[in-house]
């Protein structure tokens, strides 16, 4: 019997559930085509235009388990089956669910007693509503999951838990597997459920790269990881091991309606190109125009940039080619916004680094942000001149705000590479339609 050394009784005893809508694409689409999410055989696929085919991006549990579907999985790998059904994301209707699912949530907690984890979880605070809905946590849930099944057709996976990481815990290592979709984790239950995992990395926050460092410090277990002399650790890991301790023994005092405060912000945009691109013209045109939507962005913040950062990345090919994926670069400039100045530095930027490698990814980030507070003219320049650009960005930026960002586009995006107007649609970088072509 493992002797439990810390005092439950300073924590405060609260009821949390983690919510996750089981293979929640995959599912959405089954109920639209009027089959049971967990019998049908579905994928959803990216739409990518390349020779490989698109990714699953979602798999329903029978696609997994009959055909072996997974994330990432090209479309030329999925075996031939007759009963299989290949659809395209439509992440409109994805989010139309998840508030539909969300607001039924917040009729059983407090204001602000709902945290969307991601586009298919969430974390509820029940601690002082539950005992209003059933005789027990377990039976709330059980509410819950039968309301959203009856109204969505989506079934929900529960785990339920005395602090919000035993409750992610719980939903991650234990109700994704139940035959009831529902995972319980108390703190007595710490050291005989969580203690003697060793696959340090299935327990949530832990990666891979993680889980290999506490190994090199003689940690291969939960149990270890609990009974580490805590202020040697934190000097060996720093404040992640201090986090990492506290996760050991399932502590987490975390405040639902706290609001967190970012230390610096930035604005940044991405994505994956259509195709290999190869000329240096088509992949300029592109990092115009995410220059462009960006500086947008920022604008309408009232922001400059004082720093920005280019990343390349490399195609699959040209990556194993140069046993690189890509590269990432920074220059600090003076304060700006203005969309001509930023495409010149990030144009500037990949002219000198790029040498002539195959390109699949883009990314650009403004950062250093500082206050808009007026024109600052470039005495090098001429003043009208500066100050007619600036109003020329004004009215751009108005135009597409009240008709959307296709109601005024530069020429570039009309010609061979560029991405902005078939991109104007996408959602999450995917199809937000609710209806296929």
């Amino acid at each position: 019997m493992v002797k439990q050394e810390y005092n439950y009784q300073y924590e405060e005893q609260r009821v949390f559930f983690m919510i996750d809508s089981k293979s929640f694409y995959a599912s959405v689409e089954s109920v639209e085509f009027g089959l049971n999410p967990l019998q049908s055989i579905l994928v959803v696929m990216s739409e990518q235009a390349n020779t490989n085919g698109g990714l699953v991006l979602a798999a329903s549990p029978m696609a997994k388990k009959k055909l072996g579907a997974s994330n990432v999985m090209r479309q030329r790998d999925l075996p031939n089956d007759k009963d299989l059904i290949i659809t395209h994301p439509r992440m409109n209707l994805y989010i139309q669910e998840n508030i539909r699912i969300n607001t039924i949530y917040r009729e059983y907690t407090v204001e602000n007693g709902v945290l969307p984890y991601s586009i298919d979880e969430s974390l509820l605070d029940m601690t002082d509503t539950w005992a209003f809905f059933g005789d027990s946590p377990e039976v709330v849930s059980r509410q819950i999951q039968e309301r959203v099944r009856q109204e969505t057709g989506i079934y929900l996976t529960v785990g339920i838990g005395d602090s919000p990481v035993l409750a992610k815990i719980a939903l991650d290592i234990e109700a994704k597997h139940a035959s009831n979709l529902t995972g319980i984790w108390h703190y007595d239950d710490v050291p005989k459920k969580l203690w003697p995992m060793t696959r340090l990395n299935d327990i949530w926050s832990i990666g891979k790269r993680t889980a290999v460092k506490l190994n090199n410090l003689g940690i291969h277990s939960m149990y270890d990881l609990a009974h580490q002399d805590p202020y040697v650790f934190r000097s060996k890991m720093g404040i992640v091991g201090e986090q990492l301790y506290a996760l050991s023994w399932g502590i987490d005092r975390s405040n639902l309606t706290d609001v967190v405060l970012p230390k610096s912000q930035s604005y940044s945009n991405s994505q994956v190109l259509p195709r290999d691109y190869h000329r240096r013209e088509e992949i300029e045109i592109v990092i115009h125009e995410m220059a462009d939507q960006v500086a947008s962005r920022i604008r309408s913040h009232k922001k400059q940039a004082s720093l920005v950062s280019l990343f390349i990345g490399y195609s699959y090919a040209e990556s194993a080619k140069q046993g690189s994926r890509g590269f990432r670069k920074q220059r600090r400039i003076d304060p700006t916004n203005d969309t001509h100045t930023l495409m010149a530095i990030m144009t500037d930027l990949f002219a000198q680094n790029w040498h002539g490698e195959v390109i699949r990814h883009i990314g650009i980030d403004y950062s250093g942000l500082v206050d808009d507070v007026g024109i600052q003219l470039n005495l090098f320049s001429p003043p009208e001149q500066q100050i007619k650009t600036i109003k020329i960005d004004q009215v751009v930026d108005q135009l597409r705000q009240r008709f959307g960002t296709t109601a005024i586009v530069r020429a570039m995006s009309k010609v061979d590479g560029g991405t902005a107007i078939s991109r104007a649609t996408l959602v999450g970088g995917h199809n937000g339609g609710n209806s296929y072509d």
